[in-house]
């Protein structure tokens, strides 16, 4: 009697059968038992058991096939020979299922939150015996293998099994380790191979262009992140100033034929530089794994895996625990809008589009050339939220900036009229994106108590930084889109016409306490053609200078948390190149260290006043003592911390021309220190100002009992503090 059918056996050793655990292994058979082992190469297979050695014949007509009777179920192995050699293996069929009926439950409902835990590949010890745990979700799928080196890349060799209505696979591969190279082969719903596809929880990439996923440890469940006081360094309260970085274009060993710095080198390089500078937070541009470098991370395949670029996973934890240990946040920048349409990326993954919409009309960015992420689908919305979660709970992030979120809010972004879908009452908001993100804000703040999320969000979309149940999208905080616009295009302007725009500057207050703002100056801003912020500003050499001083002093002094991309803070001459290191040159120039100068002490007075920083975002923060100065382009407020803590007053001056006894409103009387002035000599300035300090009299100016006479320097700020 033969121990197989022919078409199974056939389906077997042509790599079409999707369910091979149904066939292969110890299986009944009449009174005893069959064990059938497919070993492609092997002339001859034993199986090695507790009783003794079975030998498994050939089934004649499919070579690599053996099946054999056993007595009974037992424990065994195999020994192969062939071709004048010998081996011997673990055989993946004989091994039970790992994951269980919770995780199947959860899958299906889309609430799975340590989705990481269960997919992707694991390392573990299976039934006595070390190994890997590879699971991926598939749900159209007729058969997905596990290949690689360890296999030949041959997809007979690792059929996985199908978890019922979840739509996962899984397989556990005897002898699988750290450091081994793999993707899953698939065949579609219609049979059709399916491009060999990168792991979607993959924890480890090659090195582009190479794109095949790597085994990589975690932290052991039990070993969690150590816990950081974080939720005060993260509140609306604190001083929060971030330097947005890009890893790869920071910092390079030119001598050693521009290489990228490593995690460790960052680790060290990087997280000094930023604590010495006085920022409070360092914030990355993506690092979750990306194919191709000119998209700066922002097109990831491997949302899982921060980028082999700077080294392996353990690396990257060990820079953000070095951040931490410098008493610096580390944010990431995070990517739920889009993802590249790569063939070994997400894209038709099971030969459908099961992470996309199917519909270009909802599925396509025009802009970037991406694919769009089916909100709707319960299964997509698990796999991005659990992404959300795991960079905060496995790695100890203390943020995520969600990129793009414009183009996740509007069905119609960036699309003509009839190139989009509406939704089902016939408006242009993506309800299924705005309960994703409604979600994903819950599950990290609720998971990661003390984190913050951040939005970058260009429109007048409310409720942004609300919570959830107050009917906000419960992001922490949004970036000030429109203040950058408007106070940009006014610096770029001579100042002689300056006086025309002047509400470019106090616009932003009348909306200043909508959201909880970060006033970002980001990488967007010294890309594609835009130049660098030095040669934004207008004039001479010494008022390129001195425009940009002063209005980093008017940023600082703004209420909004603050961000600053790489290379501004010492006034970089060209725009950036994400292939080439920073200009660090450029500090032997005293005009461009007077700039970092500045920056550094901007930081300080920012961190060390509370009026600057602790009601950043409530009205009784602000009060202006002069806004309509349009003639003289002249600005005044005041700010305002909590009671008992001492206002500062802030008066800028963006005309080259200096005012001398310039009278302002004061909101107390006394003495009032000059605590910054960004014409100072140390910033590169003229060393005009008011000799450290000023005495309010009793003149009562801008609606104040008293008030002072000041230098006001040209093109410059100056703050003072009572006391």
């Amino acid at each position: 009697m033969e121990l197989i059918g022919r078409a199974e056996a056939e389906a077997i050793a042509a790599g079409r059968h999707g369910e091979p655990f149904k066939a292969l292994g110890i299986h009944p058979w009449g009174k005893g038992q069959v064990l059938r082992a497919f070993v492609p190469g092997a002339e001859r297979v034993t199986a090695l058991t507790p009783a003794g050695e079975v030998a498994l014949p050939p089934v004649p007509g499919v070579p690599g096939l053996f099946a054999g009777q056993l007595a009974g179920r037992v424990a065994y192995r195999l020994r192969a020979e062939g071709h004048g050699a010998a081996w011997e293996m673990d055989d993946p069929y004989r091994f039970g299922p790992v994951l269980g009926e919770m995780d199947e439950h959860l899958m299906a409902e889309g609430r799975h939150m340590r989705l990481w835990q269960r997919l992707g590949a694991h390392e573990m010890v299976h039934e006595g015996v070390e190994g890997t745990h590879f699971a991926v979700w598939a749900p159209n799928a007729q058969r997905v293998s596990v290949v690689g080196d360890f296999n030949f890349w041959d997809a007979r060799r690792a059929v996985m099994r199908k978890r019922g209505a979840t739509g996962v696979w899984e397989i556990f591969l005897p002898g699988i380790g750290e450091g081994t190279v793999y993707k899953y082969d698939l065949l579609g719903p219609d049979g059709a191979p399916v491009p060999q596809k990168a792991d979607p929880v993959g924890f480890g990439s090659e090195h582009p262009p190479a794109t095949g996923s790597v085994v990589r440890r975690l932290r052991p469940p039990s070993d969690p992140p150590l816990p950081l006081s974080r939720a005060a360094a993260n509140s609306i309260d604190a001083p929060i100033s971030i330097y947005e970085v890009h890893l790869g274009s920071w910092r390079r060993k030119v001598e050693e034929d521009n290489r990228r710095l490593s995690y460790t080198e960052l680790a060290v390089e990087l997280v000094d530089y930023a604590r010495d500078m006085g920022f409070t937070h360092i914030e990355l541009l993506p690092i979750s794994e990306f194919p191709f470098d000119g998209s700066w991370g922002y097109q990831p395949v491997g949302m899982f895996a921060p980028t082999i670029r700077h080294g392996t996973p353990a690396e990257f934890r060990a820079l953000v625990d070095a951040a931490h240990d410098a008493g610096l946040g580390l944010i990431l920048d995070w990517v739920p809008g889009h993802f590249p349409s790569d063939a070994h990326g997400l894209g038709q993954f099971d030969g459908t589009p099961i992470y996309e919409h199917a519909d270009p009309k909802e599925g396509f960015h025009r802009d970037w050339n991406t694919l769009i992420y089916n909100y709707g689908r319960r299964e997509v919305k698990n796999y991005l939220i659990a992404n959300a979660v795991y960079w905060l709970a496995e790695y100890g992030a203390d943020g995520l900036r969600v990129d793009a979120v414009a183009s996740m809010l509007y069905r119609d972004y960036s699309r003509p009229q009839g190139e989009w879908v509406p939704n089902v009452h016939g408006g242009r908001e993506n309800l299924e994106a705005i309960e994703f993100l409604r979600e994903m804000n819950i599950a990290t703040y609720g998971r990661v108590p003390g984190v913050m999320t951040v939005a970058e969000e260009s429109t007048s979309f409310p409720g942004v930084s609300r919570p959830v149940h107050e009917g906000g999208l419960g992001f922490g905080f949004k970036w000030n889109m429109g203040w950058m616009n408007d106070t940009l295009d006014y610096m770029q302007r001579d100042p002689l016409f300056r006086k025309w725009h002047h509400n470019q500057m106090t616009f932003g207050m009348s909306y200043a306490w909508s959201e909880n703002f970060i006033l970002p100056i980001s990488h967007d801003e010294v890309v594609h053609g835009k130049g660098s912020m030095l040669g934004k500003m207008p004039g001479t050499a010494w008022e390129k200078f001195a425009n940009l001083r002063a209005y980093y002093a008017y940023m600082w002094a703004h209420p909004g948390k603050k961000l600053l991309f790489m290379g501004q803070e010492f006034a970089q001459g060209r725009e950036w190149n994400h292939d080439i290191s920073l200009d660090w040159h450029l500090l032997d120039d005293p005009a461009h260290a007077g700039v970092q100068r500045l920056v550094r002490d901007l930081n300080r007075v920012y961190r060390e006043l509370p009026a600057l920083h602790v009601n950043d975002a409530r009205p009784q923060g602000f009060g202006w003592l002069d806004a309509d100065n349009a003639e003289q382009s002249i600005f005044a407020f005041s700010r305002h911390g909590a009671a008992g803590d001492e206002p500062v007053v802030v008066v800028a001056n963006f005309t080259p021309m200096e005012r001398t006894g310039f009278r302002v409103g004061f909101p107390q009387d006394g003495i009032w220190s000059e605590v910054l002035n960004t014409d100072a000599g140390v910033y590169g300035g003229g060393d005009r100002g008011n000799l450290g300090g000023i005495t309010t009299e009793g003149v009562a100016w801008h609606g104040q009992g008293q008030s002072a006479l000041l230098t006001l320097p040209p093109l410059s700020v100056v703050m003072f503090r009572r006391g």
